[in-house]
């Protein structure tokens, strides 16, 4: 146990030279994430905000067919515009975001009471059409429905015989969850690749580093047990995992608190932060056992670094099948890597308890998986081979 810190606080000590390498792990680091995620935040509340209040300018096709119904949404802040050319090559093209096309029979069908065709036409690969879209379906609603009860008062009916059921919506969901879902597709990811690869600046440098420095053989001589001399290179990079990890939770607390209505979009309590940094602990120690593991076996600094773009790749697995097949979470997904701490995060995120249960399943099986890692790379420090081919 004393060479196991002795290993740790050298290490540290010479992470603490290195003041690049310790400015990129404990200061670039922790900035980044908040930094990328209250600007996201902030960016599609501004450009949601402004394209629903801003006055509304599309291209009409057929105008001259619907007057009244023009006039009607110039009243509801979408007035008409006209371009040159075609319009569906104007969408194409990213000039135009949504335009209407009035059908030739509209004034026919409008006359003999026949649904007249009304055509929005947009790209719906396009995010930046999805307000604008939005906007006009509600004001055609609202207009289809006033004139639809306008007809039947003028034929003398009640416009409720119209309507013999009255859907509504009840929505189970907490404020804190529906003002969230932005921050929820974005967070766990940055969270969890935070912490995967939080150790990986000091891991890289004290395992394929040394071996390419030729310095691992000196230390590998020394009488301190294989296993303490490995334990403490995962002991130190963890320690800073966990630093830059708290520094990164505390930023975008604070980051937060410094923006306007930031508060009502992510949950930044001390209690929430909290549970974030024990959710992130045992991702944390995977990471820097799973790294050494690779780390061990490279003869070069440079031979590590390829196996970064893989590893940063794994904490979007499980947000990317999710999305393409959501299910219902089960106690067995806190038992899978990356899909458990996913799980957990948007727990905490939308104000949700997690059960005595899942807690215990999950910090089992995270904290297991690290142990299995760690004593993994443990076991390829006992190869000769290391020392031999450093």
């Amino acid at each position: 146990m004393k060479a196991l810190w002795i290993v740790c606080l050298k290490e540290l000590r010479e992470l603490s030279r290195d003041r690049r390498t310790l400015f990129l792990a404990l200061v670039m680091g922790p900035l980044l994430v908040p930094a990328l995620m209250i600007g996201m935040l902030t960016l599609a509340q501004k450009r949601a905000q402004s394209q629903t209040e801003k006055p509304l300018e599309i291209v009409i096709v057929g105008a001259d067919r619907a007057p009244e119904l023009v006039k009607w949404l110039a009243g509801e802040g979408i007035s008409r515009k006209t371009i040159t050319g075609d319009p569906d090559a104007a969408i194409r093209d990213q000039d135009e975001d949504v335009y209407l096309r009035i059908g030739d029979d509209y004034a026919t069908q409008w006359t003999t009471g026949t649904p007249a065709l009304v055509e929005i036409v947009h790209d719906s690969t396009r995010q930046d059409s999805g307000i604008p879209v939005r906007r006009i379906e509600t004001a055609l609603q609202r207009y289809g429905q006033q004139v639809g009860a306008l007809r039947l008062l003028a034929r003398g009916i009640n416009p409720a015989v119209a309507a013999p059921l009255l859907p509504t919506r009840k929505d189970l969901s907490t404020p804190e969850a529906r003002n969230k879902g932005f921050a929820m597709a974005f967070l766990p990811y940055l969270l969890i690749l935070s912490s995967f690869l939080g150790g990986a600046h000091l891991i890289v440098d004290t395992t394929a580093g040394e071996r390419e420095r030729q310095s691992l053989e000196p230390l590998l001589a020394t009488p301190a047990p294989r296993g303490a001399l490995v334990s403490g290179k995962v002991v130190a990079a963890s320690v800073v995992g966990l630093l830059a990890l708290l520094l990164t939770l505390l930023a975008l607390k604070i980051g937060a608190m410094l923006v306007p209505d930031m508060a009502s979009l992510m949950d930044v309590s001390v209690l929430a932060i909290g549970k974030m940094l024990l959710i992130l602990v045992p991702m944390l120690l995977i990471g820097t056992a799973l790294l050494t593991y690779i780390a061990a076996g490279a003869k070069s600094v440079k031979e590590a670094q390829s196996y970064m773009p893989v590893l940063m790749l794994l904490p979007i697995v499980p947000s990317i099948l999710l999305m393409v097949s959501p299910v219902r979470t089960q106690l067995w997904q806190y038992a899978v890597p990356f899909l458990a701490q996913n799980q957990m995060l948007l727990n905490v995120i939308r104000g949700e308890a997690v059960a005595p249960l899942a807690w215990l399943v999950y910090f089992g099986a995270g904290l297991g998986l690290a142990a299995l890692l760690w004593f993994a790379a443990t076991r390829r420090y006992h190869q000769e081979q290391l020392a031999i081919s450093a």
